[in-house]
């Protein structure tokens, strides 16, 4: 019975397609009729579906999607193809089916620019445009990036962190991938502004799988063998998404600056062992890209290569305004107590 049922679909399906060939005038809008608007496929790949970061930016990116298909009723769709954890070459192939399945554009954040820069200028090449968010492959065929300079980015937490230890005491700067080109720019940074600080010393740079976990794991490990660290200058908040740090490091002893401000890091803030954070808007990694995808690719408008975006300071003074801001890009676990604060 399901072998009968599955060869009538089929031939349906079949017979379909061929009075849609054979009869294409039928599906061609009458005169003066307007014709179906046609819908803009986004495939989102970013670096690993289990970091906060990117799954605010997604839910920008779907929001964004949203707003322009009530707007001018163009449907646009967010397809997530990012892997579970960090993957160039697994990036790579996500860029392939993403063309193969008929995408009409694709937004990626690059793990690795060398193992996908091949599978973007492929894209490019089969007429489907790439931009790059947070992390770029500018020697790609990508037609822009936006996102955050990594390398003001960098010298920006060190002077953050000098500031905060009297511009004396030993650092270490935590980097995540290290495959990663907007990572290594910012540890870059980090060292060009401590070269700044005659009293200041980098004891090393430690990479790590980019999870909670793994990230507070290693500062634990480190600050164990280096004792005498009173500061990290992290580029990239993944340990602050744990509350482990609070417990297993003294604000009296240790300060951070990190980058990024997502809910579940303002008690680092709140708490004093991390007086200051660097937020990227995140949310506005999906929202405003997919609204330049959009107007590229529908609204045939000319889109600047290079889009930057600005750190917003995140200390104790502007706690609150920053976790309403939170809130009013949808997140809903922001703590009720720093939502009341001034």
């Amino acid at each position: 019975m399901r072998k009968r049922t599955t060869t009538l679909l089929a031939a349906v399906w079949a017979a379909s397609i061929l009075l849609g060939g054979c009869n294409r005038q039928a599906d061609s809008p009458a005169d003066g009729a307007a014709a179906p608007a046609r819908g803009v496929r986004v495939a989102m790949i970013a670096k690993s579906s289990t970091n906060p970061v990117f799954l605010s930016a997604r839910t920008g990116a779907e929001a964004a999607a949203k707003e322009l298909t009530q707007k001018h009723g163009v449907p646009v769709e967010i397809v997530w193809l990012t892997p579970p954890a960090e993957d160039g070459q697994v990036q790579a192939q996500r860029i392939t089916q993403a063309v193969n399945e008929g995408a009409t554009a694709i937004l990626i954040s690059c793990s690795d620019a060398g193992k996908v820069t091949g599978a973007i200028n492929d894209a490019a090449g089969r007429g489907v445009p790439v931009m790059t968010f947070d992390s770029d492959a500018p020697d790609s065929k990508r037609f822009a990036f936006y996102g955050v300079d990594d390398l003001k980015t960098g010298q920006a937490v060190m002077d953050e962190l000098a500031t905060q230890m009297g511009e004396r005491g030993s650092v270490a700067i935590l980097a995540g991938n290290q495959n990663a080109p907007n990572l290594r720019r910012r540890v870059e940074g980090v060292k060009q502004a401590a070269a700044k600080y005659p009293n200041m010393t980098i004891v090393g740079t430690f990479y790590h799988i980019e999870t909670p976990q793994d990230a507070a794991a290693e500062v634990i490990r480190v600050q164990n063998a280096y004792p005498q660290i009173q500061g990290w200058a992290m580029i990239g908040g993944w340990p602050l998404f744990t509350q482990t740090l609070l417990s297993d490091l003294d604000p009296k002893k240790v300060k951070i600056v990190a980058v990024d401000a997502l809910p579940a890091e303002l008690a680092y803030v709140d708490k004093g062992l991390a007086p200051v954070l660097l937020a990227q808007p995140t949310y506005l990694w999906g929202y405003v890209s997919v609204q330049r995808i959009f107007d590229k690719v529908h609204q045939k408008q000319d889109v600047p290569e290079i889009i930057p975006m600005e750190l917003v300071r995140v200390s104790k003074d502007n706690l609150g305004t920053w976790a309403r801001q939170l809130r009013d890009w949808g997140f809903t676990d922001v703590p009720e107590e720093y939502l009341k604060m001034p």
